[in-house]
């Protein structure tokens, strides 16, 4: 494991519209780009290349080999810890790993995706910006509060930050994709898709039982190799399993591409308030529907009657199965275009960046524990 950068020759603060010097830290679990699961670590990958293509100096501080067009990469871990994920020492050591680097860097703003890292912030002369990548209630709502106005909070979609609207919040950036990147198609075969992690909040078990219902095929491409995933597919899924399932493990970069292009539709029958669903804006991106619960972001992301179908209970979603099967792919993929670009991502990120650069991170949520309400 190495966490050695050589740092840059220190230079004069950021010129307000020059480029602007980035450090960019990932969690440590998966590469940046991941090889097959990890949607934090996509999103980070494709924020970097969008810097860097604006003109940008960016540093990333990662697990594994450098695999973006970064000018600087700073490893924390040779081989990222996968199979410790959620564990807390990998955490923590990722990010004293990462804010030793980084104090010995001429950085303008620290963007950090991690959980750990943000409790550093306190101590730099710069500012910190986060993106909250998960939950803000309960317990993530008392850290953000204790972290105070040392980082400023950036939420991806309204409906996460609408969950706890009093957190510092400096704005709302949806996550983005490389589009062009993504294969288009309006020829589509009989099979439905479901894609994400092998779980109740994911809910595939709910994918079958739609799918059956309407008579159509579905396959399932996911992530399982946590306990917890183990035990709900054994539990909810290979109860269902028949000829009209088929399970295909998690899907690669090129294999997810594939599936999506020429799935009917995908399904997402989320069961909890999703901050996000990148998987909903790669399938649009390939010209194919989405049949979405009404949980989390999801009106914020499929138009509901062009895009795809925004249900508002079970029957409902099965029922408009068929009606997605029904709208334009064309228009699916333009709406991925025009929203959901990753450029389109980096630009919000980009404004976000100049506004901490220029005037600090502000208290803008509810007054600080033990303050004066003043």
């Amino acid at each position: 494991m190495t966490g050695v950068a050589v740092a840059r020759p220190s230079r004069e603060p950021a010129d307000p519209d020059g480029p602007l010097r980035v450090a960019v830290v990932a969690p440590p679990w998966f590469e940046v780009p991941p090889e097959r699961y990890g949607g934090i670590e996509s999103v980070v990958a494709d924020l970097v290349e969008v810097l860097v293509a604006r003109g940008h100096h960016v540093t990333l501080v990662a697990a594994g080999r450098a695999r973006t067009a970064a000018e600087r990469f700073v490893q924390t871990f040779a081989v990222p810890p996968t199979g410790r994920l959620g564990a807390a020492v990998p955490e923590v050591l990722h990010a004293a790993v990462a804010g030793a680097a980084i104090a010995d860097l001429a950085v303008d703003v620290v963007h950090d995706n991690t959980l750990a890292g943000p409790l550093l912030a306190a101590g730099r002369a710069v500012p910190t910006v986060v993106t909250c990548h998960g939950p803000v209630t309960g317990e993530y709502a008392r850290l953000y509060d204790r972290l105070g106005d040392s980082v400023g909070l950036v939420a991806i979609s309204s409906a996460q930050r609408a969950l706890n609207p009093g957190l510092n919040w400096l704005g709302t950036v949806h996550n983005g994709i490389d589009v062009a990147s993504y294969p288009f198609s309006r020829t589509k075969d009989d099979y439905l898709l479901w894609l994400g992690r092998f779980s109740h909040e994911k809910a595939p078990h709910l994918a079958i039982d739609a799918a059956r219902a309407v008579g159509a095929p579905i396959v399932l491409a996911g992530k399982v190799n946590e306990p917890c995933e183990h035990a709900y597919l054994q539990a909810m899924v290979e109860p269902r399993l028949g000829p009209d399932v088929e399970i295909v493990g998690e899907a690669d970069a090129i294999l997810k591409r594939s599936l999506l292009v020429r799935a009917r539709a995908l399904l997402f029958p989320i069961q909890w308030e999703e901050p996000f669903g990148i998987v909903m804006i790669e399938a649009m991106a390939c010209g194919t529907p989405v049949v979405a619960l009404r949980r989390g972001s999801v009106p914020e992301v499929v138009r509901h009657g062009v895009t795809g179908i925004v249900a508002d209970d079970f029957a409902s979603f099965v029922a408009g199965i068929e009606a997605a099967t029904e709208l334009d792919p064309d228009v699916c993929r333009r709406h991925a275009e025009v929203f959901f670009d990753r450029s389109v991502m980096g630009c919000g990120y980009e404004g976000i960046f100049r506004a901490a650069v220029a005037g600090g991170i502000p208290h803008v949520g509810p007054t600080p524990i033990g303050a004066s309400a003043s």
